[in-house]
Order: C-alpha cells, then sequence, then structure tokens
C-alpha cells in the first residue's frame, strides 16, 4: 500500500454509506480520505450529549442484523468486537384509540395476538410471515446487492420469475387486505411503510419483508446506543489506514477530461482519482457540479416522490415514565388521513401518528440515574416550513398523549429538550427538501428507476446512500456503499 502508485479515493461524507465505502476500499489497497462537513462523523447515525444524556440522532431501530454482521465479518471481524447487542422483547408497544398492544419477540405469541383480535388471523399471519421470508430472502440476496445500472441485470429468467414472486408489481395495501381484515392488524402491518416513505397503496408488496424483518428477525438495540454502529465503522475505517477529516465542507471540484481531479473544501485540495458521494446526492449535484457534468436536472428532481421528513425532539428528564417501553408506536390517530397529509396534500398534521422511543428502559448508560430519555417522531412532509410556534405546538399534542396513556405529565419533568425538523435536516446534511429517509419506496423509484449509482458524464464519481439503490434505512445504506466502492474499484483496477 506505501508504494506511489496506490490511487486516492475522497469520500464524500461519513454516514453509514460513506463508511462503508470507505472501509470496502481501503481493504482493497486504496488510499481512501473521507470528507465529513460536521464536526462528528457519522452522518445521521451520530449521538451527541447533553446534560448526562446521550441521544441518537437518527436511526433508533436495528433491524436486519445480519447485513450488520455480514459487513463486520467481511474484514474479519464481528458486530460483537465493537458492542453488544440485545433482543428487545416486547420489540415494540402500540398505542391504539382504546387499547394498547405489545408485540412479543416470540412468533407464536404474536399469532396468538392476532387471532384473539381476528379469528382466522394467526393462521393467515403465519402463510404471510411465509411469503414476506420468500421476499426477504429474493430482495435481500438477489436484488439488493445489484447496482441497478441498467434493466439487463434483472433480466435472467430466474430473476425475472423472482419479480413475479416477490410482488414487485402489486401493491402493499392490496396484499394485506387479501391476508388479514382487520383494521387494528392492518394498521400493525402497515406501519413500517408509513417510514419507508410512500403510502401503502403505492408501496410494491415486495415490501411486505419489512414485516419479516420485524416479527420475524426481531427489533435489537446495541447497548450504548444506536450511534455505536458508525462508531464502530469509523473504528474499523481507521484500522485499515483510511483518514476521516472533520469540518471538511466540499464546496467544489476540480476536473480533466470528463473525470474529477480534485475535490475542494472550505480550505483545502484533496487531488483524486475516483470520488464516492455519499453526501445528498441532490445536493452534490445541483449544487457542486457545474452543469453540464449533471446527468439529471431540478425538474428531474422536483418530480421525485420524496419520503417524509421528520419532526424530532431529543428530550431529557429527571424522572422515569411508567407505562412505556423502548419503542412505542402512538396509533390513536387515523393512519388514512395522517397519511394524506403527507403524500396526497402535503401539510401539517391535523391528528398525527407519532413515534416515542425511550432506550433508557433498556440502556442506564444514555441518561442520568432516574432521568429517562425520549426520542419523538413525527412523520410528515417533506419541504415544509416550520416555527417555534408550530414545533411547541406538536410537542404539546405528544404530551397530552403521553399523559393520557402514562399518567405523567412529562412537561414538568424536563431537564433538557431540543427539536429538529426540515431546517436542520438541510442545514446538517444538505438534505433534498428536508427529507428524512431519502426516496419514497414506490415502483416508479425502485432499483434501476432510482438516480443512478455512476455517473453518465464523470467516469469516476459513483454516489452512494439513501438517494440512490438499494434504498434509505441503516443497511441498505451500508450496502450502497459497499455497491459503489466495488464498482469503482472495479473501474480504477
Amino acid at each position: 500500500m506505501g508504494n506511489t502508485t496506490t490511487k486516492h479515493i475522497a469520500v464524500i461524507g461519513s454516514g453509514f454509506s460513506g463508511l462503508a465505502a470507505a472501509c470496502t476500499l481501503a481493504q482493497k489497497g486504496f488510499k481512501v480520505t473521507v470528507l465529513e462537513k460536521n464536526e462528528k462523523a457519522g452522518g445521521r447515525g451520530r449521538s451527541f450529549s447533553a446534560e448526562g444524556f446521550v441521544f441518537d440522532m437518527g436511526p433508533s431501530w436495528y433491524w436486519m442484523p445480519e447485513v450488520m454482521e455480514e459487513f463486520f465479518q467481511s474484514f474479519g471481524k464481528s458486530t460483537a468486537d465493537y458492542y453488544t447487542l440485545k433482543r428487545l422483547d416486547p420489540g415494540y408497544r402500540v398505542f391504539l384509540k382504546d387499547e394498547q398492544l405489545d408485540v412479543s419477540a416470540e412468533m407464536h405469541k404474536i399469532q396468538s395476538l392476532f387471532e384473539g383480535i381476528e379469528p382466522g388471523a394467526g393462521k393467515a399471519l403465519a402463510k404471510f410471515m411465509d411469503e414476506a421470508k420468500e421476499k426477504y430472502t429474493a430482495g435481500m440476496g438477489k436484488f439488493v446487492r445489484k447496482p441497478a445500472h441498467s434493466f439487463t441485470e434483472f433480466a435472467e429468467l430466474d430473476l425475472l420469475k423472482a419479480l413475479f414472486k416477490i410482488q414487485l408489481f402489486s401493491d402493499m395495501r392490496s396484499h394485506l387486505r387479501s391476508h388479514f381484515k382487520s383494521p387494528l392488524l392492518l394498521q400493525l402491518l402497515e406501519f413500517p411503510v408509513l417510514f419507508l416513505g410512500a403510502k401503502p397503496s403505492k408501496t410494491p408488496a415486495l415490501y411486505s419483508l419489512m414485516n419479516y424483518a420485524d416479527l420475524e428477525l426481531g427489533t435489537w438495540y446495541p447497548m450504548g446506543g444506536m450511534a455505536k454502529v458508525p462508531e464502530a465503522m469509523l473504528e474499523l475505517a481507521q484500522s485499515l489506514g483510511v483518514q476521516v477529516i472533520t469540518n471538511q465542507n466540499v464546496t467544489g471540484f476540480e476536473f480533466e477530461d470528463n473525470e474529477i481531479s480534485a475535490v475542494k473544501t472550505q480550505n483545502q485540495t484533496y487531488i483524486v482519482d475516483g470520488v464516492i458521494a455519499s453526501a445528498d446526492y441532490h445536493h452534490v449535484e445541483q449544487t457542486l457540479l457545474p452543469k453540464k457534468y449533471r446527468q439529471y436536472d431540478e425538474a428531474y428532481w422536483e418530480k421525485r416522490t420524496m419520503s417524509p421528513s421528520s419532526l424530532l425532539f431529543y428530550v431529557g428528564l429527571n424522572e422515569k415514565v411508567p407505562g412505556l417501553e423502548h419503542h412505542n408506536l402512538f396509533f390513536e390517530n387515523s393512519f388514512d388521513v395522517h397519511a394524506q397529509e403527507i403524500y396526497d396534500h402535503p401539510q401539517w398534521p391535523s391528528n398525527p401518528l407519532f413515534y416515542l422511543c425511550c432506550p433508557s428502559k433498556t440502556d442506564k448508560t444514555v441518561a442520568p440515574e432516574n432521568g429517562e430519555n425520549m426520542f419523538f417522531l413525527i412523520p410528515v412532509a417533506p419541504g415544509l416550513q416550520s416555527t417555534d410556534e408550530l414545533r411547541e405546538h406538536y410537542w404539546n399534542l405528544m404530551c397530552n398523549a403521553v399523559q393520557r396513556r402514562t399518567g405523567t405529565d412529562i412537561r414538568n419533568h424536563v431537564v433538557y429538550k431540543r427539536s429538529f425538523a426540515h431546517e436542520e435536516f438541510q442545514s446538517e446534511y444538505n438534505s433534498f427538501k428536508g427529507n428524512a429517509y431519502g426516496l419514497a419506496n414506490t415502483l416508479m423509484q425502485t432499483a434501476f428507476l432510482k438516480p443512478k449509482m455512476k455517473s453518465k458524464q464523470l467516469k469516476n464519481l459513483y454516489y452512494a446512500g439513501q438517494l440512490t439503490v438499494p434504498g434509505p434505512g441503516m443497511p441498505p445504506g451500508i450496502i450502497s456503499g459497499q455497491l459503489a466502492a466495488e464498482e469503482l474499484s472495479q473501474q480504477l483496477n
């Protein structure tokens, strides 16, 4: 690696896809520099501390544990070398209008729960989960690890057969209704879709693989917090010789013969042989690249269906709150109305559903003794603007709901509170329209119909992250970084 012919790759952004790409390239013998605009690596997965609390800023659900395990194993490591995983039981608690349900970590208990709500639903769930497992196996095996440069990658006969088998062309809403009738169960099974970024009627039935990930593979938690994952990836990257430089905001490039020859930040110029842009795709393309090197115009981006943004609150309390689990879904209001206010008529929601994560129920290290660490999330339409008054309105709505269900008015116990919405998604991550989870998973934005990983105009530029393949989320982000790194390294070798 020390010879003068070692090629230099710059990775823009140190989120899951950026760190995965950096590790993969370093392992192949490239010199890798990761340029991160913020003062801490980890992208949306990083954490911050305040008043004795440690808050995960972004992802809070640890699903598909094998993706993280396989990633570390490809470097001769295991997740256990970096953090301890705990399976949550119950996986989560759902507050409905008149009752609450706990979703067990044991499938036979989930089947009993379903059976108790709708006679025959226990058996229907077993069939539904068998199909979901097939989709998961095919989706995660055959499809998700393809760079999706063109349709021809999917044109082999067994893949085409699999496309129909995994129900890429039917929608989630109809698929669920062919198995279950109870509005309660439908809402329970549709919840991952609301957070995936499209209405169930617009989401391919393929995504019932998320139900398999949720109910069968389980909900896990890395002790110490979700930020343990990017911290582990950072440690691995540095052990492989990757240089990660924070406070380096990329401002532009230099070009030579339809290639990027240098990456410029506010105070440095880095001479490079290749670039992986794991920062926001729209930002890199529409802001950092001159027009002649863009493959999409602004009209293309305006037509994309974006996943929701989120209104988040990071809250520290000086008292424990009874009646909550680690993950809590407050689904007391209409799912359909909230979905319409995100996707059909974008506006601030009238009676939102929301999610409350309380990691201090599992992990003593994330809050002071007798304190409670809370993370609130309301999915909202992208592209909106907020005011402090508006944020307070939603804060009070959520506090009222928590008080109704637990008897505790948490407003009396707040020692730390910070809100985060579109404006912060834009300033922290250059996020297009302040979205939280990239592109919506609609059929017309699946696989080779997503913005391309490989730049058509610049031979040595590849994109990674939630606006390209395979899509949003922590496991897909990691896979995206690996794919982009494989493709770039093949081209440079």
